[in-house]
């Protein structure tokens, strides 16, 4: 696994300013410019905003039964109502998918990259081991990246605009925080009206011909403990006293530590994985709970 690693380029790390105000727009397939630097390309979301329509599917039904934290504790629920700062993890979470698995799929190598997914999310193997892994298996240029967001838009999960919706209405900051790609992700934070700034995940890199070249491992979110880190510089800069981490994976489970989130409320409406529930201070099967308890 060694070589899978060290196979990828040396990354560079890409640093954008943007205005606060400014809100991350629908990919589009008629992209026609690309951020260039050192031969590295990279995709440039357009100006114009323009909706994506999310398909929702069923949740199968799940029994929690046998774990004693689906009902939450007067201080679990007095901290979720009193977060100043919430961060939802992506895939499988605040989508019915993970994104790496689908675009696999969609260019040829499904199954094999989510056996990989599996490890990665269960925390049976570090996770920018399984990232460089999973990559390796089908290396996606960027004009199989535009075509699968062209042809298949995010399926978002039941009650997560609902949420955050009210989240913002109570004056409570909204993060996406991901171990993704943020081509990817792009569509989800527009659907839900998030700032730029709030969104921490990975970067593609390409080719001046769009030919993949690997990931940016400078990315926090690459590496595991890098949502921790994520969490621990969000709170750092803004200074929030109680901060909400939401996510179904070992990753999103790393950010319940000190320093960093306050809580960690294990979303299983998409997956269950059992040895990250069992540890959750808060396990839910759909975002009607975290809506009606606010």
């Amino acid at each position: 696994m060694e070589g899978l690693v060290h196979s990828q380029v040396n990354p560079i790390h890409v640093t954008c300013k943007h205005s606060g105000s400014r809100f991350i727009p629908a990919f589009s397939l008629q992209l026609k410019k690309y951020l260039t630097r050192g031969g590295i390309l990279f995709m440039k979301p357009p100006q114009s905003f323009s909706s994506v329509t999310a398909s929702v599917q069923p949740l199968k039904a799940v029994s929690l039964d046998h774990f004693h934290n689906t009902v939450p504790s007067k201080e679990v629920l007095e901290l979720w109502r009193s977060a100043d700062a919430v961060c939802f993890d992506v895939d499988s979470t605040v989508c019915l998918d993970e994104g790496i698995d689908e675009l696999a799929e969609f260019c040829g190598a499904g199954k094999a990259v989510a056996e990989w997914t599996a490890k990665a999310m269960g925390g049976s193997v570090p996770f920018e081991e399984a990232l460089a892994a999973r990559l390796s298996l089908f290396s996606p240029s960027l004009s199989q990246v535009q075509d699968f967001l062209a042809k298949r838009p995010p399926k978002i999960s039941p009650g997560i605009d609902e949420l955050v919706k009210k989240l913002k209405a109570k004056n409570t900051d909204v993060y996406l925080i991901s171990g993704g790609f943020q081509q990817m992700i792009n569509p989800v934070a527009s659907i839900l009206g998030m700032p730029l700034e709030n969104m921490f995940a990975n970067q593609l890199l390409f080719g001046s011909s769009g030919e993949f070249l690997g990931f940016d491992a400078k990315e926090p979110t690459s590496r595991s403990g890098g949502k921790a880190t994520a969490v621990q510089h969000i709170r750092k800069v803004h200074g929030y006293k109680t901060l909400v981490m939401v996510g179904d994976g070992a990753t999103d489970l790393e950010a319940r530590k000190p320093d960093c989130a306050n809580l960690f409320i294990c979303y299983a409406g998409v997956q269950l994985r059992e040895t990250v529930a069992a540890k959750a201070d808060w396990l839910v099967l759909n975002f009607a709970d975290l809506i009606n308890s606010l």
